[in-house]
């Protein structure tokens, strides 16, 4: 889910476009009225800090001076003697999971109620749905892997119907004549974004190039390191620039393979997401004019590019204490992996109904790590979301990578539900960075004093990745999961507790930093770090363990 270029700008001082708002500000959300649990004071200043600790997202702000989650702490200190009571089911609706990794093995979903044998053994309409479902994979076994914009499918419908582009079927896409010229607009400021993005990228993946090749040319090898990097002694200029310029992308964590990523990713973004004439649909196979179709897809969870989502399962559920690459969150979890996120934007249709089969089939919590700025079936994913609330599962969702307000600015899918309700058992997170002081939130995090919850840890998290590899990320994509598996957590140790009641924990138990001054994301200024979230606070597990005792305590 996270762009790097608005990283990558921001940590070496360039600049870059933004999308503007397409839609009126939401209403600030709705407090849900639950009797909260004493609160923790908030804690004396932590320094900054200019290299990334070992598994800081899970270390503790009191003990460790590094605003983590406090995981390993609440293990050690209050859960060490303890048995988990209940086996807490997440579903991971993303781009796919590698469920042959290495680290995921024993906290993975099984459909107790299906066997691979090419029918439909629970009478869901899905054959051999072992571990969850894939809605943007057809039939024949083959997969969406990029795919559009959203805007670029409303730009399409608009210039079909009332345009000159031609085709051969009405656009799916609900759009009037009235509403065509906000589309237009959008989609150009979109293409002007990214092409004005990718000059820049590729001018800086041009010098890195020619910088690598430079110093590896100095110290006589193919493997660059700080310290190596750091004691050359340059006699020539252009070996002083190559240093210099390398070291300052160290510090900011950029390596030569994040840019070109990032290349690659704006160059596929230009031929696919930003294409109205590319349309991958027909993969599927299903009817995309019809919203209510629930039966379509197949049962291959991984597809073409699981990273993504093999990265957010890890931070929930990787094995603790195995001697593997990482450690999750939560012990006695599973994971449910919905596939219903292609390299392009999500359609709504499948969403709704990744969510739908999460809730049938038992899951307790669904992250959703995804977002954008457009959302024409935003009804059909809103009934979804009541669907789960009306059955009491949690829903916990990343806040974007755009540095924007959420007050002013379109993420989707979001709280507030067509009709005028807001979702009660809804989490928005934004992400935290390890740096601290004025750096605490991550310079590419969304916010919303109204909007966002809750911040988690999501700069450089290491996780799982496909094929028994691991690979630190950033993004409000890594700071969700952190929260859910925060409240997997709990779940798993506290089974009376409700899905309100643990998100009302999480918010009350978070570390306080409201009056901390930060640097506001995609901004430069000082504001209040209580003034880019409703809490004003990062998940903290420890305190958070100790508020469910209270809580349980008082009930019993």
């Amino acid at each position: 889910m996270k762009p790097l270029s608005l990283f990558l700008f921001a940590a070496l001082g360039l600049g870059a476009c933004a999308p503007a708002a397409t839609m009126p500000p939401p209403p600030a959300p709705v407090p849900v009225p639950v009797e909260a649990p004493d609160r923790p004071a908030e804690p004396p200043p932590a320094a900054a800090i200019s290299v990334v600790p070992d598994r800081w997202w899970l270390l503790d702000p009191a003990q460790d001076g590094v605003y983590g989650a406090a995981v390993d702490r609440a293990y050690r200190e209050l859960l060490a003697d303890r048995t988990p009571a209940r086996t807490v089911v997440v579903a991971i609706i993303d781009s796919g999971v590698d469920i042959e990794h290495e680290d995921l093995q024993g906290s993975l979903w099984r459909n107790p109620r299906e066997t691979r044998n090419n029918r439909d053994d629970d009478g869901d309409g899905l054959v051999d749905d072992i571990a969850g479902w894939n809605y943007i994979g057809g039939p024949d076994g083959s997969h969406v892997d990029d795919d559009t914009y959203e805007i670029t499918r409303l730009f399409a419908a608009c210039q079909r119907l009332f345009g000159n582009m031609p085709g051969t079927s009405r656009p799916a896409e609900p759009v009037t004549q009235a509403e065509c010229p906000a589309i237009e607009e959008g989609y150009a400021d979109k293409v002007r974004e990214t092409e004005n993005m990718l000059v820049q990228i590729r001018q800086l993946h041009e010098t890195a190039t020619i910088i690598v090749g430079i110093l590896q040319a100095e110290l006589r090898t193919d493997s660059l390191t700080v310290e190596a990097v750091r004691g050359i002694t340059p006699v020539r200029n252009d070996v002083r620039q190559a240093r210099d310029i390398w070291l300052q992308l160290a510090e900011a964590n950029i390596t030569p393979k994040m840019i070109s990523n990032e290349l690659e990713r704006l160059e596929k973004l230009m031929e696919f997401g930003l294409n109205p004439e590319f349309d991958p649909r027909h993969i599927v196979g299903d009817d995309y004019a019809d919203p209510a179709e629930r039966v379509y897809g197949n049962s291959d969870v991984v597809g073409p590019d699981a990273s993504h989502g093999t990265g957010v399962a890890g931070i929930v559920a990787a094995g603790r204490g195995n001697d593997l690459g990482t450690d999750g969150i939560a012990t006695n979890v599973q994971i449910m992996a919905l596939r219903a996120v292609p390299n392009g934007d999500e359609r709504d249709k499948d969403i709704a109904n990744a969510i739908r089969y999460a809730v049938d089939h038992g899951a307790h919590i669904i992250n959703m790590s995804f977002g954008k700025a457009w959302s024409p079936f935003k009804e059909v994913v809103d009934e979804a979301v009541r669907y789960a609330e009306e059955r009491g599962v949690l829903l916990v969702h990343a806040a974007g990578n755009d540095g924007k307000d959420l007050a002013t600015e379109n993420n989707f899918p979001n709280r507030y539900l067509t009709g005028g309700d807001t979702a009660r058992l809804w989490l928005e997170v934004g992400a935290s960075d390890w740096r601290g002081a004025e750096n605490l939130a991550a310079e590419f995090s969304n916010y919303g004093i109204g909007q966002v919850d809750i911040f988690a840890p999501g700069s450089q998290i290491l996780s799982t990745a496909p094929g028994n590899t691991y690979e630190a990320a950033s993004g409000t994509s890594f700071a969700a999961p952190v929260v859910s598996g925060v409240a997997a957590l709990l779940m798993a140790y506290y089974p009376d507790l409700s899905a309100a009641d643990v998100r009302r924990i999480i918010l009350d138990s978070a570390t306080p930093l409201r009056e901390r001054m930060v640097v506001r994301p995609g901004a430069g200024e000082l504001v209040r770090f209580g003034d880019l979230s409703v809490t004003g606070a990062i998940v903290n597990a420890y305190n958070a363990v100790l508020m469910a005792e209270q809580m349980t305590a008082r009930r019993n």
